[in-house]
């Protein structure tokens, strides 16, 4: 049980819904440097402060979500380990059945009979003997360096036009303004079909959020 869910996260490291809320965070903190340019009259010194800014908050940022995904990962194996050797454990048929109702998410452990669980307690009871404690592999690191790239590599839409632009800052800072909104429209249909919204509704919903928190974190000095 535990392997199949250690080789999904090769395929995906994150859920959807995961992915999108990464993204607008990493969205909304370039936000932050890109919107704190003064386009009255925006010096080349503050451009190249920015881009510094807002490639190393992201750098740093998905350097820890990598970390945090780690953590999780190894909490999960952990948890799956635990619940290997308590099904083991038991004294009875029932408790193993038991103690797998209570480990499985509600909704599914409410469609399995007693039939199902004991089927799975006993394919868990073939399993080979888990190691003594959780390790991480090489799909948990696989999985980790996707979280860094997915966080960090979301900067660069927005300031490339920075990069290549650098002799009209204000034309800059406008296409990086509207790139952003595209790719909240985007997350946010993205959303709205992956949890049963309507698309257009949440993509307006995510760029009206997005943007009020840009404006919020900047109001604070952020």
């Amino acid at each position: 049980m535990s392997d199949a869910v250690a080789a999904s996260k090769i395929e995906r490291p994150l859920e959807p819904s995961e992915r999108i809320a990464e993204a607008l965070f990493g969205l909304i903190m370039v936000l932050t440097f890109t919107c704190s340019i003064s386009a009255a009259q925006p010096e080349r010194e503050d451009v190249r402060t920015m881009l510094y800014g807002a490639l190393g908050c992201n750098l740093v940022w998905g350097i820890i979500d990598a970390v945090l995904y780690l953590m999780g990962s190894l909490a999960e194996r952990g948890r799956g380990i635990d619940t290997l050797r308590s099904v083991r454990r038991a004294r009875a048929p029932e408790e193993a059945q038991r103690i797998l109702a209570e480990r499985l998410p509600p909704a599914i452990a409410s469609a399995l009979g007693p039939e199902d669980l004991e089927r799975l307690r006993e394919r868990l009871n073939a399993l080979p003997e888990p190691p003594p404690r959780p390790q991480l592999g090489k799909t948990e690191w696989l999985g980790a360096l996707g979280v860094f790239l997915w966080v960090f590599l979301i900067t660069f839409p927005l300031t490339a036009p920075f990069v290549f632009i650098q002799h009209d800052v204000r034309l800059a800072l406008r296409i990086s303004n509207a790139i952003a909104v595209v790719l909240l429209f985007l997350m946010g249909y993205q959303y709205g079909r992956y949890t049963g919204l309507r698309p257009w509704l949440a993509s307006l919903v995510m760029v009206v959020l997005g943007v009020g928190l840009v404006a919020a974190t900047i109001a604070l000095g952020g």
